[in-house]
């Protein structure tokens, strides 16, 4: 049997070497494709930048900031005083005008039209005649506190306790004697007492 083998391969052997050293070329070149594909070179595999950190940006945050509302009260002289609901980089004069204008009797040319609203701020406008400071907008703490040198008697009539007899007897008052030097001199007004004063103490101010 061995011998019929050997007899064979001696007949045939340059016949079958081309087929098969084709044949091992080409197990060799798939076993190689195959294992390039399941192992990628560092050349085929793209760095991660070190030097450029990943920043993710909260739009839902940015669009709150910018879209954050402001509220701006208006007193004195204009149609409708009240707290009004404004945006960031609105003026003082769009304040003025969701309050209604102006009244005939205002003062206006204290009032700087085109400063920009702040949260929390109380715009003020006189009427014609009455003895204020050239600034009619306040902020922070006292922002909510009425001035009762400068108040009018309509302002000072929303005061707990002060009715527009009382009020028209601060403006007397203080058209006879000056300006108020502290909040408690509002008791040296007729009809104000202690009890009335306690009442006004953490709502009035006088600077």
């Amino acid at each position: 049997m061995i011998f019929l083998f050997l007899t064979f391969m001696q007949k045939y052997k340059k016949k079958l070497l081309l087929p098969t050293t084709v044949v091992i070329l080409i197990v060799i070149s798939l076993i190689y494709f195959q294992f390039n594909s399941a192992n990628p070179t560092a050349d085929s595999i793209q760095p991660i930048p070190l030097n450029e950190p990943f920043i993710f940006e909260d739009e839902t945050t940015t669009e709150y900031s910018e879209n954050n509302p402001i509220f701006v009260e208006v007193k004195g002289a204009v149609n409708k005083p009240g707290v009004y609901e404004l945006s960031s980089g609105d003026r003082v004069l769009k304040a003025i005008d969701l309050a209604g204008g102006y009244l005939t009797e205002s003062d206006s040319t204290s009032i700087n039209h085109a400063q920009k609203v702040e949260d929390e701020m109380v715009i003020y406008v006189p009427i014609q005649g009455e003895e204020v400071e050239q600034l009619q907008i306040s902020h922070g703490e006292n922002s909510n506190l009425i001035n009762i040198n400068k108040a009018d008697a309509a302002l000072l009539s929303t005061l707990p306790g002060i009715g527009p007899a009382k009020a028209e007897a601060i403006l007397s008052y203080r058209n006879e004697n000056g300006k108020f030097q502290e909040t408690g001199d509002l008791m040296k007004v007729t009809g104000i007492g202690q009890k009335t004063y306690e009442k006004l103490e953490s709502l009035i101010t006088v600077k």
